[in-house]
C-alpha cells in the first residue's frame, strides 16, 4: 500500500471527532472531499474503517486497529519536519570558512566578531583544504568564503579583499651555505638570484598560478625552476626543507609554521610581496557571505598590522 500522510491525517481527524462535519472544519476541507478521501483510503487498505449512518460515526475493528499506528506515523513525520526545519535554519546560520593553513594574524577572531555583531546566530565553521586547491574550497562549493593567496586561478569567478600584504621569505636548512651568507648580510637577507640553481619545493600542479607565484617564476628571468619535491601542507614543507629536498618561499606571517628545529626563514630580495585575501564566489550574494567580506574590508581599511 502507498498511503499518503494526508490520508492518515484525514482518517485520524474523523476518528477523533467521530463526525465528518467537525473533521472537515478542523481540516479546512469540504465534507464531500473528506468523505471521498476516506472512501479511497478504505479501498486501499481493503477494509471499512468507519460505520456511519445519518446520526453517528463509529470506528470499525479495522479502524480501531489502524488509529494508534496512524497517530504514531503522523507524530514521527511531525518530528521529522521539525528536525528538517532546524537543519535548514542551522544551514542558513552556518558559514564555512576555507583555508589551506591557519591565517593567523588575528584575522579569524576579528572577522568572527564583525560577523556575529551583524548576525548574532551566525556560526563560522573552519574547513582545512589541501594546497592543491588554490581556491580553498570555493571552486567545488565546499566552502562559502575562504582565505586564499593571490593570484587565484580563474580569478574572474571570485571577488576578494586583501587582508595582509607581506614580504616573502625563503625557508632553508639552518646549515645551508646561503643561510650563513644571509646571517652575514647587513640586512640579514639573501638575494633571490643566489637561489636560482637551488631545488625548490612546489605546490601541486593543480594549484595553477599559485604554484608559479611560490616558485617566483616572474623573478627568474625565464630560467626554469628545479623542483625538489611537491608539498601540500605546512608540515610537509617543514619536513621537506629539513630533509634537504629543497628550499621554499613563504609569506613572512607563515614563518612560525615552518621555522623550527633545523629550518630557518630569511628575508629575500628580488621577489615581490605575498597577498592574503578573503574571497567568495562572485555570484554568491547570501547575507552571511556579504557580511564576512564587509568585515574583511573594514579590517583592510583599518590601521596597518
Amino acid at each position: 500500500m502507498d498511503v499518503h500522510g494526508r490520508d492518515l491525517r484525514y482518517f485520524t481527524a474523523v476518528a477523533e471527532e467521530l463526525s465528518f462535519t467537525r473533521a472537515a472544519e478542523r481540516l479546512f476541507v469540504s465534507q464531500p472531499a473528506l468523505s471521498k478521501q476516506i472512501r479511497m483510503l478504505e479501498k486501499q487498505v481493503g477494509a471499512a474503517l468507519f460505520d456511519r449512518d445519518r446520526r453517528t460515526v463509529r470506528l470499525t475493528g479495522a479502524g480501531a486497529a489502524l488509529l494508534p499506528h496512524a497517530r504514531t506515523v503522523l507524530a514521527a513525520w511531525e518530528a521529522a519536519e521539525e528536525a528538517l526545519e532546524a537543519a535548514k535554519a542551522s544551514g542558513r546560520d552556518t558559514l564555512t570558512v576555507g583555508m589551506s593553513t591557519s591565517p593567523g594574524r588575528g584575522l579569524l577572531p576579528a572577522l568572527r566578531a564583525r560577523l556575529t555583531a551583524r548576525f548574532p546566530s551566525a556560526r563560522p565553521v573552519l574547513h582545512q583544504i589541501n594546497w592543491a586547491d588554490a581556491s580553498a574550497g570555493l571552486v567545488d562549493g565546499s566552502c562559502d568564503v575562504a582565505f586564499v593567496w593571490l593570484p587565484l586561478p580563474d580569478a574572474e569567478r571570485y571577488r576578494w579583499v586583501v587582508v595582509a600584504r607581506e614580504p616573502r621569505l625563503i625557508a632553508l636548512p639552518a646549515d645551508h651555505p646561503l643561510a650563513a651568507r644571509a646571517s652575514e648580510d647587513p640586512e640579514g637577507a639573501a638575494d633571490f638570484a643566489d637561489f636560482l640553481d637551488e631545488p625548490f619545493l612546489a605546490l601541486p600542479p593543480e594549484a595553477g598560478p599559485m604554484r608559479d607565484h611560490w616558485l617566483a617564476l616572474d623573478a627568474r628571468g625565464g630560467r626554469e625552476p628545479r623542483i625538489g619535491g611537491v608539498i601540500g601542507s605546512a608540515e610537509e614543507t617543514h619536513e621537506a626543507v629539513a630533509n634537504g629536498e629543497g628550499v621554499a618561499l613563504l609569506a613572512s606571517g607563515n614563518a612560525p609554521l615552518i621555522a623550527r628545529d633545523d629550518v630557518v626563514c630569511v628575508p629575500v630580495r628580488g621577489v615581490g610581496p605575498a597577498e592574503l585575501a578573503v574571497a567568495a564566489r562572485r555570484d554568491d550574494e547570501r547575507p552571511l557571505v556579504r557580511a564576512y567580506l564587509a568585515g574583511a574590508e573594514q579590517l583592510a581599511a583599518g590601521p596597518a598590522r
